[in-house]
């Protein structure tokens, strides 16, 4: 008897014995398709969209954090050609992160992958981003566009490519097929460009701005306990790209205090995602898996988490939730030490010298303790199935 199966059935062919003759035998049965929860549903699209880009977003990460390092270090000079230069090479893929996630957020989604980048292009294009941080308002078919930092983010584009996805849909469903081709990437880019910057970027905005403004509420009350909120939360915020609503923030403790606390409750979690990552090298069984978790926690111990996030701890879920509970731990240790950065740098090997104001020795106590509680409660627990990584084609 044969099996052949078709979307949502299975039909069986072949012969049956009914006493002394016999019958071919034709059937259908209806197979259910698997019920997945909205959860898992998001995770796996959040990390479909971040995976194909983990290794180079781990190389970026590493030289950012070296360039910090000898920064703080006062090897180097920010006016120098050579830092500028160094500096475009760690910091270019960060600035355009937009424009890989349209590409992989539209192979993800099942939307035209250039049509995406091209909306990618229009949140990123220069004289847009300037009006933005000049903080101007711009005025588009009688309505307003708000000022949002669109370099570096993470939300809008990936809304606007799942909006694109169902534009896609209706201008295939209605438009002739000899118009096809052009107009259904025009109109595309004309409403999904529209509602990008005019919605999802001051949707993302907001959602950012109100993190701020409850992580200033919980400090004023408890050091401890905003370090342990926002070592709990500062992950999964990071996969969202609202963490960077608390960069302005920071930069402000640092010009009008000399130091900042929100640069420093960030640097267990950090950390725990290192060692996280580094639990599931030891753990892994497959070679790819095994030197993608190796490269991307060296990448979260010099501050950049998202390929350790994204590639290793968030499709395996329980190390995951190890990170942010050593996070948790780790930052009411640093709200309790009261350590703080001097200067404005993500937490990570390489610019710890940024953190040598006070607290700098209960600091590295906090970071070490993140790093170990997720190394070790990672390797103590079941593991589910690892995610397949393509190798990289030779040539």
């Amino acid at each position: 008897m044969q099996k052949v199966t078709l979307t949502g059935h299975s039909y069986y062919s072949g012969v049956r014995m009914q006493g002394d003759h016999m019958n071919v035998v034709n059937e259908e049965t209806v197979v259910k398709p698997s019920k997945r929860s909205l959860v898992n549903i998001i995770i796996d699209g959040i990390s479909g969209i971040f995976l194909p880009i983990v290794n180079i977003l781990s190389a970026a990460g590493i030289m950012k954090g070296l360039l910090a390092g000898a920064v703080a270090l006062e090897l180097i000079s920010k006016t120098e050609g050579t830092y500028t230069v160094l500096n475009a090479m760690a910091d270019s893929l960060f600035h355009y992160l937009p424009l890989l996630l349209a590409f992989t957020a539209a192979r993800k989604f099942g939307a035209n992958p250039f049509t995406a980048v091209v909306i990618g292009g229009v949140m990123l294009y220069p004289s847009l981003t300037t009006l933005f941080a000049n903080n101007e308002v711009i005025e588009f078919m009688g309505m307003s566009i708000k000022p949002v930092n669109y370099p570096a983010s993470a939300i809008p584009i990936i809304l606007a490519v799942g909006l694109l996805v169902y534009v896609e849909r209706f201008c295939v469903k209605i438009l002739p097929e000899v118009i096809r081709g052009f107009f259904t990437p025009l109109i595309s880019v004309i409403v999904v460009s529209s509602v990008t910057l005019l919605v999802f970027g001051p949707m993302g905005a907001l959602a950012g701005d109100a993190l701020a403004d409850g992580y200033r509420t919980v400090y004023n009350l408890s050091s401890v306990g905003a370090g342990m909120v926002l070592g709990a939360i500062i992950q999964p915020m990071v996969i969202f790209g609202l963490h960077w609503s608390l960069v302005p923030l920071a930069i402000n403790n640092i010009s009008t205090g000399g130091s900042d606390t929100i640069l420093a409750l960030m640097g267990p979690a950090a950390f725990a995602q290192a060692g996280a990552a580094l639990a599931v090298f030891i753990k892994a069984k497959d070679k790819q898996f095994r030197t993608l978790s190796l490269s991307a926690s060296i990448s979260a111990l010099f501050g950049v988490t998202e390929p350790a996030m994204f590639g290793v701890n968030l499709p395996l879920r329980k190390p995951m939730i190890i990170v942010c509970c050593a996070g948790s731990i780790g930052g009411g240790m640093v709200g309790m030490f009261g350590s703080s950065a001097i200067s404005f740098a993500f937490p990570g090997l390489a610019t710890l010298p940024a953190y040598l104001g006070d607290g700098f020795g209960g600091f590295l106590i906090a970071c070490t303790t993140g790093f170990l509680i997720a190394l070790i409660a990672t390797l103590c627990v079941k593991l589910g199935p690892e995610p397949v990584v393509e190798p990289i084609a030779k040539s």
